[in-house]
């Protein structure tokens, strides 16, 4: 990098490639920081040499001694904030799927740590790839979002996550998979004590070709009736189903923990237990008394 009377240009170039060695040899000596610092020098010197194709160096997940040293640190963070710095780079310069991949590699990596940033992540990933038409891979990114919002109880921003799913996955006519976005946001809905928007939901999916008459429609509308009704039994039903169980996890623990306000378990008198047991004839004969008891009129 040293200049002279002979040497008017740092070789950017030879620099980099020395800094790469430095980096991984200071990793292999477990002396991280220095390793660290080695691995923004070399990313430095490829940005000064307009190498954007080389600054990877500064995203950890593709720079192994980059990834070690700030794990062993527990600097995670600013893991994260290099990730960003670099998918900036890589849009500025013309890059973009490369930038949403950065920016998915972040989420990833702070997910266990941070799931706001994370979220953040991978909506920020989710745009990119939108705005380059890849809308599978958006609808990816979103569907991580989605399911960490949920996770985290951050229920108002999950429905408007789960809407913009659906709305990709009918503009690419993935109807399928638009009932199963229904049902979680059904769910999202309820657990916010919101019927209203629940119900405006499952409406607003007519419009979907298949939905009305569908298996998923059907469920929704029965769930809908036992929470508008107040009957835990038929909702706690209802969220045992097949349909509702095997969603994502996220979805599936929605389903299996909703509770009607105000409503509670159905629980059934002695004498009705008593009555079931005995039989149809039991049951009659039950009756009978009761008719026998009026029998001699009221007084």
């Amino acid at each position: 990098l040293k200049t002279g009377f002979l040497k008017w240009k740092p070789d950017y170039d030879s620099a980099a490639t020395e800094y790469g060695k430095a980096a991984v040899a200071f990793k292999n000596a477990k002396q991280f920081d220095q390793a660290r610092e080695a691995c923004l020098r070399e990313a430095e010197a490829h940005e000064n040499n307009k190498a954007y194709l080389f600054i990877d160096c500064t995203i950890p997940e593709s720079n192994v001694p980059l990834t070690i040293a700030l794990q062993e640190m527990q600097r995670l963070p600013e893991a994260v904030q290099l990730i960003e710095k670099a998918s900036m780079m890589y849009l500025e310069n013309g890059t973009p799927d490369t930038a949403a991949i950065a920016l998915e590699r972040a989420g990833k990596l702070i997910e266990n740590v941070s799931p706001e940033k994370a979220v953040q992540l991978y909506q920020q990933a989710a745009s990119v790839f939108e705005n380059e038409e890849r809308l599978r891979q958006a609808l990816e990114m979103l569907g991580k979002a989605s399911r960490l919002l949920v996770r985290g109880r951050r229920l108002d921003e999950a429905a408007l996550s789960l809407q913009k799913e659906k709305s990709i996955y009918k503009e690419i006519e993935n109807y399928p998979t638009c009932y199963k976005k229904t049902i979680a946001q059904v769910l999202v809905h309820l657990h916010r004590n919101d019927y209203v928007a629940a119900e405006r939901c499952v409406r607003e999916s007519y419009s979907i070709p298949g939905f009305n008459g569908s298996e998923d429609c059907a469920a929704l509308e029965q769930l809908l009736e036992g929470y508008d009704q107040q009957d835990q039994d038929q909702v706690s039903e209802v969220c045992n189903l097949p349909l509702f169980k095997y969603m994502d996890n996220d979805y599936a623990k929605l389903g299996l923990t909703l509770v009607v306000p105000g409503g509670g378990m159905k629980k059934k008198s002695p004498n009705a237990a008593q009555d079931k047991a005995r039989g149809p004839a039991t049951v009659g004969s039950h009756a009978d008394e009761e008719e026998d008891e009026y029998s001699g009129g009221l007084c």
